[in-house]
């Protein structure tokens, strides 16, 4: 049982075994590929056993399955306490990021990949979600501005950490301590070359051939090549998991409306102060968000930003035909 609760294992998922199963073994996805997927046993990664009609797309590292003891073969996924997803531009399905995670890293670097609109649309994700947004902010080194930075990243939600570090230092680990206890799953976002995977390197110890690619970037624009290219779980030497995920340098937000609720909750809180329930917060007469802007007491780009991630939710959400064929906009849980 230890072994189970140094991974996250808990009365959430432990609740969902019934007296039938109790013959098999929990066990949580370390790979996902697109024909196979590993597992995380006693004796270190192991080969699950599955059907060929099953979709490894529908599994995300971090599940909980249960599995037979003896081969591991697998009997079914446990229900996930949270999920990272995001939805495929131009398409109807989702893209599982990584599920059962405490908290989100956010990775930024303190040059031109910074762009406050794209984390917003990570924190939006992550409070969606139900784990909890840190800023990481790397290549701290390269500017003189490095205050300038967390203050930026501070400001775009209330009470957001941030933690600057250099990736590459022996004290990068130890600046993430706080997130990565014993039982607690960590996961990093961000674009390529932001020094995601020298970080998942510090904090799980990997070295030579076990050891995460990394890359550099391009002077010109920030930008870096994709090193990562599939998802993986790593244990962290003290406790913890840490979960890697490729680089993104898109991110379409949808089925995000609480987690937007709660990235701008100086906003969401006003709004029951309008003097129209529906205000949209454009022109309408004794709109209290608009006063705000106009006292100085509410950023006017800060609001634009809101406005344009709000639409660009209820575009990318599916709808659903309700009552006598009126629309309605589907909140699905991720």
């Amino acid at each position: 049982m230890a072994f189970l609760k140094s991974q996250g294992w808990s009365e959430f998922f432990s609740d969902q075994v019934i007296l039938a199963e109790s013959d098999l073994v929990p066990r949580r996805i370390a790979e996902v590929h697109r024909s196979r997927l590993s597992i995380v046993s006693l004796k270190g990664l192991a080969k699950l056993k599955i059907s060929h009609q099953i979709n490894t797309g529908e599994f995300a590292v971090g599940d909980w399955v249960l599995v037979e003891p003896r081969d591991h073969a697998l009997v079914r996924r446990l229900e996930r306490r949270t999920l990272l997803q995001r939805r495929i531009e131009g398409r109807a399905t989702y893209q599982l990021a990584a599920c059962n995670v405490d908290t989100l890293l956010i990775v930024t670097s303190c040059n031109l990949d910074f762009n406050v609109a794209r984390l917003e649309r990570y924190i939006a994700l992550a409070n969606q979600a139900g784990t909890t947004p840190v800023i990481v902010l790397t290549k701290a080194d390269t500017t003189d501005d490095v205050h300038i930075y967390r203050r930026d990243a501070a400001a775009l939600q209330r009470d957001l950490p941030v933690v600057v570090l250099d990736a590459r230092s022996v004290d990068a680990a130890a600046a993430l301590a706080p997130w990565c206890q014993p039982g607690q799953t960590i996961a990093l976002v961000g674009s390529s070359g932001v020094g995601k995977s020298t970080l998942v390197n510090a904090l799980a110890g990997l070295r030579g051939d076990q050891s995460q690619k990394t890359g550099g970037i391009r002077e010109h624009d920030a930008k870096g090549n994709h090193t990562t290219t599939a998802r993986s779980i790593h244990a962290i030497p003290g406790g913890g998991w840490v979960i890697d995920t490729p680089g993104m340098r898109t991110l379409q937000v949808s089925d995000a409306a609480d987690g937007i609720d709660a990235l701008y909750s100086e906003i969401t809180e006003l709004a029951p102060n309008c003097r129209f329930r529906d205000c949209s917060h454009q022109h309408e007469p004794g709109c209290a968000v608009l006063s705000a802007v106009e006292a100085g007491t509410l950023s006017r780009d800060r609001l634009s930003r809101w406005r344009a991630l709000f639409d660009e939710n209820v575009k990318n959400t599916p709808q659903e035909t309700g009552p006598r064929g009126n629309k309605t906009i589907r909140r699905k849980n991720l």
